[in-house]
């Protein structure tokens, strides 16, 4: 006989030997689902108690006295602010045009000069006998050519002969320039007006054509050499003017015009350097002081800023506590620039909001606060 003859023929035997075989399973999914509806029930009790318990504490736990900033629309600047120094507008090396003895020294270092001064002389003696010698050999090549200019004129000498002298006359005239030329620059002049930085010579000393005698500034005008960072440099390249602070001159503050940007950086360190013309009339301003430069790359109008000890960092997160109905409100914020210790937040807070400034290390959410003190304006 097969197992179909021996198995459960109607219904009811059916459905009995169906539950049968299938009871452990329907028991265990039964107390899976029990068991899950048991741990929310659990859970939701649990946090209900503990909502219940933390408004308890709050309510039980005195009001922290807090000072609030009303939040109202703002200016920040995205500023940087760089070391320099102070360069002369012109420093120039005045050296000899011609060698021999110096004589006369009319300067000393400090002294002013003004353009076409005379500040050193060299013995003129040598060159002022060459300068006799070539206006006596001027006169001569000229007096030879007019006589060999009339003879040419009457036939009688040939056009190669008054070419000679043509040329003898001219080569004398030439001689007797330089001789002038040389002569003349026996007095060291001034080519620019200045203040005299350093003075070489002394009378006596015997100098050679190129050696130097002074340096000269010229601090009418003055430069501020500022070392730009390449990461800032296309900030940098927009601006005309750079506020500028003087230390040396007690923190004096001065407006320099850009007057160059290089090109290409001039260290290994990757910098670019920025000159800035100064008006220095009065001379107050020596080649040599440092100065700050107070760069401003970009201004946002119209923004929310907070000072930035107010903001609260926790796991790489920011957050801010407002005054909202005589509690601290947390609120996450996004934050942006910073201009000396106030920074711009970009998201969580809008303006009219009562940021706490004061006592927000002290609190908890939704804790009871007392404001004892609300500012409009830092």
């Amino acid at each position: 006989m097969d197992d179909q003859d021996i198995g459960p023929r109607t219904l009811r035997a059916k459905t009995v030997n169906f539950i049968w075989r299938n009871f452990p399973r329907f028991f265990l999914g039964c107390l899976i689902i029990f068991i899950f509806i048991f741990g929310s029930i659990i859970s939701n009790k649990k946090k209900i108690m503990e909502t219940n318990k933390a408004d308890s504490m709050n309510q039980n736990r005195p009001s922290i006295n807090a000072a609030v900033l009303l939040l109202k629309p703002a200016e920040i600047k995205d500023c940087i602010n760089l070391p320099g120094s102070i360069e002369p507008w012109t420093r120039l090396e005045l050296k000899t045009k011609v060698g021999g003895s110096i004589d006369k020294v009319l300067v000393k270092q400090g002294d002013n000069v003004s353009k076409g001064d005379i500040l050193f002389s060299i013995e003129k003696h040598d060159y002022r006998i060459a300068l006799q010698r070539a206006k006596a050999a001027n006169k001569l090549a000229l007096v030879e050519y007019k006589r060999n200019k009339k003879l040419y004129e009457m036939g009688i000498l040939p056009l190669l002969e008054l070419d000679i002298k043509t040329t003898k006359m001219n080569t004398a005239k030439a001689d007797l320039e330089d001789c002038e030329l040389q002569y003349s620059r026996c007095d060291i002049i001034s080519p620019i007006k200045g203040v005299i930085q350093k003075v070489d010579a002394k009378i006596g000393l015997f100098l050679s054509k190129g050696d130097m005698v002074c340096e000269l500034l010229n601090i009418d005008k003055v430069k501020a050499v500022i070392n730009i960072p390449e990461s800032d440099i296309t900030a940098v390249k927009q601006l005309k003017n750079v506020d500028l602070t003087i230390q040396a001159l007690g923190n004096h503050k001065v407006k320099g015009k850009k007057y160059f940007l290089s090109k290409s950086p001039d260290t290994a360190a990757h910098v670019y350097k920025l000159e800035l013309a100064l008006d220095n009339k009065n001379k107050e301003i020596f080649p040599g002081m440092f100065v700050r430069a107070n760069i401003i790359k970009k201004s946002i109008k119209n923004t929310i800023i907070i000072p930035f000890y107010s903001v609260i960092s926790r796991n790489d997160k920011h957050f801010v506590f407002i005054e909202k109905n005589g509690f601290a409100i947390k609120k996450n914020v996004n934050l942006g620039i910073m201009e000396k210790w106030m920074v711009q937040v970009t998201k969580g807070l809008k303006h009219g909001d009562k940021v706490l400034i004061e006592g927000h290390r002290d609190v908890e959410d939704n804790q009871k606060i007392n404001v004892v003190k609300e500012i409009t304006k830092l």
